[in-house]
């Protein structure tokens, strides 16, 4: 047989001595070698294939899954012919029976006798004359249904071990497909086309051209022009099983192979470039071409790491154990592992360990300033009562005995300051929060060192220091920023109401509600906790929340609606999950103790986590339903119910525009200042 690239043909032998030397080191050198990688699904053909290329059978074949293993399958030109394994290396197996025995004996030492799969290749070196150099590993077919002790994620595993072969640039793709099959549900090129979109690496091979249908052909595909690929399409025709079980002689069959595109009208004009030995010889001289374009770039990889572990071997040559450096370096080591993992807990740049039962390191201060801190502003900020109560109080002290005829500026200034105050607490606490996040990110990430617990100690004992001295400046910066908004009432902002608009909108606008239109603003599972036995007792459902109503129903297809709450008048508040219960519960309810729900006062929900709960909160306030608030001055010793009464109950038609005024102004002005806070504690 002559060869299909005369001249270059030591460079396939030089990759499979590295091939070889690798798998025999037992360890990975993170060196892409130049391949072919074998894929298709099951019964497309590709032992056949593999078989036709030596001439003789030696391949495992029967039902269900066959490959179980990668085989890297090295052919080498020789003027004898027998074959060799890398595991019992020296033995030569002359009948190729005893090949297939050798192939199914050691793979079911590794995966057992019932239909599991390893990644662990099998390699297996085939001497021939009727050969071509060339390298190929033939991988399992892609399967549906797990069989015997195959796990139910089989189809996963065996694409994840595919991918691990072909995702690698430096792997050529043979994507078998038989002719029968609709091209576009194939296995095989739809593996091909995730790694390889543009085709540059992908090689076609069509079986089972002798199975068609009458009156159909595969010319187009062929041709290269239904699914194109760089390299093109080979077609190739196997033996039925009526002619392996009869052991139709291989010689035979590619005879009669070559006989069939010579005769067959819509594949005569191709002849020549169909059949199994012309695609061993493309075969041969693209892997070989593919060698020597990735050579250099191979060479350069080796070199690097010839040089690193010549370093290393030098070092160790003159290893001392008492040496102070090689502890030295080894601390700096950890050390620097340490800035990276924090690194990746804060950023969320990945890691090997992701958690995924809940919300840690970045995630978490992201939740505390975006969802947990404008919670806590808009519970300190909306108690409608309370304000509206403050607001007439104010009015009417500034006023004295005078009839007041206009709305004064004082009242406003007074309402303000007191509301900017108010916001010392919750940011405050939400930097407290995040400082003891940061401590359970540190107490992660320091848990390498737990071999040295003085170096672990010491290391937590450094950042945390300095974790506390940036929260002390921190704090300070939040309370100099609250002095600084109470020094100085900037009504020139532009995106302050003015007084003006402030008495246009006085009749229209009640509260502090946004129009949202009745857009979806969230969807999710909680728990209803609070219906009868007899009617299910606390159950899940699937809750859709508007910026009108929420709605809840039976799953997330949305089909079986249970009911739908208008939001109108609603607030919520926390409530306690009762003995030993690990979720974390809250409540929707009428202010006015009209019933929410059927014959219930309020509908108790809970979610796993408080994380999901925080979220939940913060879309509510989004569809204005805010946290119930309970005045601590309603009882005041200067007036108690009477002067609730006199201040809000009995106000007169001027007094109440006045309230309204200065409320819109205060709402307005205070937009601004918790917008301004909000950005703040998200920079520091």
């Amino acid at each position: 047989m002559v060869a299909g690239n005369e001249g270059m043909e030591g460079l396939i032998p030089i990759v499979n001595r590295l091939q070889d030397a690798f798998a025999q080191m037992g360890v990975n050198m993170a060196l892409d070698l130049p391949q072919i990688a074998v894929v298709g699904g099951q019964s497309a053909g590709k032992s056949s294939v593999l078989e036709n290329f030596v001439g003789r059978d030696f391949l495992p074949r029967g039902s269900g899954i066959v490959t179980r293993r990668p085989l890297v399958l090295q052919l080498i030109n020789s003027t004898l012919e027998y074959g060799e394994f890398l595991h019992c290396r020296g033995k030569k197996f002359t009948d190729f029976n005893e090949i297939r025995k050798e192939i199914e004996e050691e793979t079911d030492r590794s995966t057992g006798h019932n239909k599991g799969i390893s990644p662990v290749p099998i390699n297996l070196r085939v001497y021939s004359p009727y050969v071509l150099n060339l390298t190929l590993i033939d991988l399992p077919g892609m399967t549906k249904v797990p069989v015997g002790d195959q796990p139910v994620d089989i189809e996963h595993q065996i694409r994840e071990m595919i991918f691990s072969f072909i995702k690698r640039d430096n792997c050529l793709i043979l994507a078998v497909t038989s002719a029968n099959q609709d091209l576009a549900t194939s296995d095989a090129l739809k593996l091909a086309k995730e790694v390889d979109p543009e085709g540059v690496r992908s090689i076609g091979v069509i079986t089972k051209l002798d199975l068609m249908d009458e009156g159909t052909d595969a010319r187009d595909i062929l041709e290269n022009k239904l699914l194109p690929l760089r390299r093109g399409y080979i077609g190739v025709v196997n033996r039925s099983q009526r002619d392996i079980e009869g052991r139709k002689d291989i010689r035979v069959a590619l005879d009669s192979e070559r006989k069939f595109f010579l005769s067959h009208p819509s594949y005569r004009h191709m002849a020549d470039k169909m059949g199994t030995p012309y695609l061993q010889r493309v075969l041969n001289q693209q892997l070989t071409n593919h060698i020597r374009d990735t050579l250099p770039d191979l060479r350069d990889k080796l070199q690097k790491q010839y040089l690193t572990l010549e370093k290393d071997v030098e070092e160790y040559k003159n290893f001392r154990p008492d040496d102070p450096t090689r502890k030295t370096k080894a601390m700096l080591q950890m050390i620097q592992q340490l800035q990276t993992d924090f690194e990746r807990n804060i950023e969320g740049s990945g890691s090997a360990a992701i958690n995924t039962s809940e919300l840690s390191g970045g995630a978490r201060i992201n939740r505390l300033f975006h969802e947990r801190f404008p919670f806590e502003i808009v519970k300190m900020e909306f108690d409608e009562k309370e304000l509206r109560r403050e607001i007439a109080f104010a009015i009417r002290n500034i006023h004295g005995i005078r009839v007041g005829l206009f709305t004064p500026d004082m009242a406003f200034e007074a309402i303000v300051k007191k509301q900017i105050g108010k916001l010392r607490e919750p940011s405050l606490k939400c930097v407290d929060l995040c400082i003891n996040e940061l401590g359970n990110v540190v107490r992660r990430c320091t848990e390498r060192m737990n071999r040295y617990p003085r170096l672990r100690e010491e290391t937590e004992r450094i950042i945390t220091t300095h974790i506390r001295e940036r929260e002390q400046k921190t704090k300070a910066q939040i309370l100099l920023l609250v002095d600084v908004e109470l020094a100085y009432m900037n009504t020139n902002h532009e995106d302050f109401i003015g007084f003006t608009n402030a008495q246009q909108t006085a009749e229209n606008k009640q509260g502090g509600k946004r129009q949202l239109g009745n857009q979806v603003i969230r969807k999710g599972y909680m728990c209803i906790h609070n219906l009868g036995i007899m009617k299910g007792g606390s159950r899940d459902y699937w809750f859709v929340l508007t910026s009108e109503s929420i709605s809840w129903f039976k799953d997330e297809e949305e089909k079986d609606k249970k009911y739908m709450l208008p939001l109108d008048g609603l607030k919520i508040k926390d409530i306690d999950s009762g003995f030993m219960s690990r979720r974390h519960t809250f409540a929707i309810f009428n202010p006015d103790q009209r019933n929410v729900y059927k014959d219930y006062k309020q509908l108790e929900l809970s979610c796993e986590t408080q994380e999901d709960v925080d979220s939940w909160k913060a879309s509510f306030l989004r569809a204005g339903v805010y946290p119930e608030r309970v005045s601590s001055s309603d009882q005041s010793s200067n007036g108690g119910e009477d002067g609730i009464a006199e201040a809000s109950a009995s106000l007169d038609p001027q007094l109440e525009r006045q309230v309204e005024t200065i409320r819109n102004l205060v709402d307005s002005y205070m937009r601004i200042i918790t917008k301004t806070f909000r950005s703040v504690m998200t920079r520091n």
